[in-house]
């Protein structure tokens, strides 16, 4: 792919040449890595885009972006895995984006309604989830509400471990698309590495409820 080649990445087909792959070590602000294939979360039917930039962050900047529809439905799951009387704990292998919605304050005072009415926003601390999306970040999730990311399609951008995540059901690889939720990443990347420096100079952060969750992994997973 001639973009990837431009960017200084290098771009592969994935083994079952149903997806591909692109890894930029050199991007800024972060090693990028871009996949596209076959889902790995149950929310996401079909293909998936996943997108991690490694940046090194404060592990305990824990915050989350989510489609609000996709919230909604994630937290009804997330009350039924709860209290099911079959089930004596929660399942350690919900993958922390559903977990945090029960564990994370949500952040419901955005100055953009637009921001407000079309995604959940929740993390550590309502001051951290606020600092992340009020600027630069809210303002590229505005514009992509309008076009890249319609009412109702499913999409999570994460901070966590110290890296960007982005996941967003994509059906067909488009790479327009693509571009545009690269640069929402790097986006995301610049002002969540803007809020840790806060983090740092502040000095360590409560340690959260969410060391006592195993980390989901699976075979294959950009995670």
């Amino acid at each position: 792919m001639d973009w990837a080649e431009a960017r200084g990445a290098e771009f592969s087909q994935t083994r079952d040449g149903l997806g591909f792959l692109i890894e930029a070590p050199k991007a800024v602000p972060g090693p990028m890595r871009v996949e596209w294939g076959v889902s790995q979360r149950s929310y996401l039917p079909g293909s998936e885009l996943r997108m991690r930039c490694e940046m090194g962050l404060h592990h305990d900047l824990q915050m989350m972006v989510v489609c609000r529809s996709l919230m909604e439905n994630l937290e009804r799951a997330v009350f039924e895995a709860y209290t099911d009387t079959l089930k004596t704990r929660a399942d350690t292998d919900t993958p922390e984006e559903m977990r945090w919605l029960v564990m994370f304050p949500k952040f419901n005072n955005a100055s953009s309604q637009i921001l407000r009415q079309r995604y959940g926003i929740v993390g550590v601390t309502k001051d951290l989830s606020s600092s992340w999306v009020e600027g630069e970040l809210g303002e590229a999730l505005v514009q992509a509400s309008q076009d890249v990311l319609p009412e109702g399609h499913p999409f999570v951008l994460m901070s966590m471990r110290g890296n960007l995540y982005l996941r967003t059901e994509m059906s067909e690889a488009d790479l327009p698309k693509v571009q545009a939720l690269v640069k929402l990443l790097e986006t995301a990347a610049r002002e969540a590495q803007r809020v840790s420096g806060r983090l740092a100079e502040g000095g360590a952060w409560p340690t959260t409820t969410s060391i006592a969750w195993t980390p989901s992994t699976r075979p294959g997973d950009i995670t």
